[in-house]
């Protein structure tokens, strides 16, 4: 497995090995034991979630769970391509409020690991696509909540603007209106 890291302490881009000939290819999509060893991570998956979106320029996001129920999520595309984005949010961190983005392929198999204190979102670059993510804990609605995909703040420079989008993430809080949710390990903000 390729591990690459981004420019947000703890988000990764990782890229599982295929084993390819004639037929087509053959890949590991998780390992425990190879997610640990590349990155140095236990995770503890409770449950599978998958998205279709049928529009190109779709958009999904920018969602996370609040604490005791934060999630770690590991993204990867099982059909089309979308521009994934990763929102620090942990008080206290030197890159709070700041954004990655990775192009997340099927062809690819690329994958997007998210650790907890992060809002998380997609914009679809093809048509049908298909998004399936690992999480560390389980869906708890009073507990999910959401950041403006176009919050000024964050400045995220979407490859385009969404065609299609829900109403609850066209209503979703800027960032400043966000509660101290998360915080950073020895950090004095919020939950660490």
């Amino acid at each position: 497995m390729n591990v690459t890291t981004t420019d947000l302490e703890g988000v990764l881009l990782l890229t599982p090995r295929r084993f390819a000939d004639e037929r087509g290819w053959f890949q590991e999509t998780f390992n425990a034991r190879a997610f640990q060893a590349a990155t140095g991570l236990v995770a503890d998956f409770v449950q599978d979630n998958e998205s279709l979106s049928r529009e190109r320029h779709t958009l999904r996001g920018l969602h996370f769970q609040s604490p005791p129920f934060a999630q770690g999520k590991l993204v990867r595309v099982v059909t089309g391509a979308v521009f994934d984005v990763a929102v620090d949010l942990r008080h206290g961190s030197p890159t709070f409020g700041r954004w990655t983005a990775a192009t997340l392929t099927a062809r690819g198999g690329e994958q997007l690991w998210v650790p907890e204190g992060f809002a998380h979102g997609f914009l679809t670059l093809e048509p049908d696509t298909r998004v399936a993510y690992k999480v560390t804990a389980f869906y708890a609605r009073d507990h999910d909540l959401g950041l403006a995909w176009d919050d000024p703040e964050l400045a995220i420079a979407w490859p385009q603007r969404p065609r299609a989008l829900s109403d609850k993430d066209a209503a979703q809080p800027r960032l400043a209106a966000l509660p101290p949710w998360f915080g950073v390990p020895g950090g004095t903000n919020g939950t660490a």
